[in-house]
């Protein structure tokens, strides 16, 4: 092996896969150097996402790129592929589908990925955490991993597990390691973040013990939270953000998924009655709150109906930013099998035209911040622009 493991990189999905690949990355320790090309790489390591079908897709379709890189060349990098894919088919069948592929990891096997490699290269015993490959001024800090909710629509249980919420000790620790790296902020992601701790019997405080902790590290500007499920943000909740202030920010991630009642219900979400309920408690105590909040159109026995009541509801709230997903019908879930299936077509008209709604708000509340001074967050001046920060 070369003194150094070229790595070649590829990370599918959400921001807790990268958190994964960056962990992978540091098992390589001293050894590692990125390449910026397949052709100068040893290792070509893909992280998958496989959470709906086109994410699916773009994941194997990177694989095949990638493999047909590979032919012909003079010398041929090892390809390690991990994480939801091979977790979500299993290693066995994707191995005969897919032959291209060196080494399969699955979600479970991550933790081991320095040691699976041992077969093809020398790596050190000992390795430093986590590498990060975020810009220098923010980092992820996934705090748990699973779900404990099961949605109609979602394979994330089925891939991810169950909750298991990583300990506050470790926690705190790896955010002092990043405030060292030169992180600014902290972006705090799990799949529900106020589920934090509930495994433990924690009750429903495990968040903000955990955000009371994190506030007396030094030297961080904001904590972000990202992903918090609705019925999980309290009063208790907001009322610590609000009384909080920096470097806590007033960012709320709530995935609301639809606004129907009928649909809601059909999605086996808990709060089907009236989320708007979830809305108004947050701008009560939160006037100012960055509201943001993802919705799937299209859903099994969507109406146009159903659909319009969505608009109005977007109309009203105001969110600072909305994305807008079309129904996947994922194998293995409960909604793949329901009666009602919407036309790709339907969905993408219907995705289209609340996409521009949205547009026209956004417009809106950005041109009420005209003339105000902002505090932002400067990672680099651009190379080729000195007078362009990034």
């Amino acid at each position: 092996m070369p003194a150094t493991l070229r790595v070649y990189t590829i990370s599918l999905g959400c921001p807790k896969n990268r958190v994964d690949t960056e962990n992978m990355l540091g098992q390589l320790g001293h050894a590692y150097q990125p390449a910026a090309d397949i052709s100068e790489a040893d290792l070509v390591l893909i992280n998958t996402c496989a959470f709906i079908r086109p994410a699916v897709e773009e994941s194997v379709q990177t694989i095949l790129d990638i493999g047909m890189n590979l032919e012909g060349g003079a010398r041929r990098p090892v390809l390690a592929v991990a994480g939801c894919l091979p977790a979500r088919y299993g290693q066995q069948e994707l191995a005969r589908e897919l032959p291209e592929v060196d080494l399969w990891l699955s979600v479970q096997d991550q933790a081991f990925f320095a040691h699976r490699l041992s077969a093809y290269f020398d790596i050190p015993e000992k390795a430093p955490g986590r590498l990060l490959t975020t810009p220098p001024g923010y980092a992820y800090l996934k705090i748990s991993e699973g779900c404990e909710h099961r949605c109609a629509f979602c394979t994330i249980p089925s891939i991810r597990g169950q909750l298991r919420s990583v300990p506050m000790e470790a926690l705190q620790e790896e955010a002092r390691r990043l405030r060292d790296l030169g992180v600014r902020e902290l972006c705090l992601v799990a799949q529900d973040l106020t589920a934090y701790g509930r495994d433990w019997g924690s009750g429903s405080d495990g968040l903000c013990r955990l955000l009371d902790s994190l506030l007396n590290i030094s030297d961080l500007d904001w904590i972000r939270l990202m992903y918090l499920y609705p019925t999980g943000v309290s009063r208790d909740l907001l009322q610590f953000i609000s009384r909080t202030g920096p470097p806590l920010l007033p960012y709320i991630d709530v995935p609301l998924q639809h606004a129907h009642p009928d649909i809601l219900s059909h999605m086996g979400r808990p709060f089907a009655k009236d989320p708007r309920r979830i809305v108004d408690r947050i701008q009560s105590i939160i006037p100012r709150a960055c509201l943001r909040t993802s919705l799937i159109i299209g859903y099994p026995g969507e109406t146009e109906a159903h659909f319009q009541s969505l608009v109005s509801f977007v109309q009203e709230m105001r969110f600072w930013h909305v994305g807008v997903f079309a129904f996947s019908a994922e194998e293995g879930t409960a909604a793949a099998r329901l009666p009602g299936q919407v036309p790709d077509e339907v969905k993408e008209k219907r995705r289209q035209e609340l996409m521009q709604v949205q547009a026209g708000i956004s417009r809106e509340i950005l041109a009420d911040y005209v003339g105000e001074t902002l505090q932002v967050l400067v990672d680099q001046p651009e190379p080729e622009w000195p007078a362009l920060f990034q």
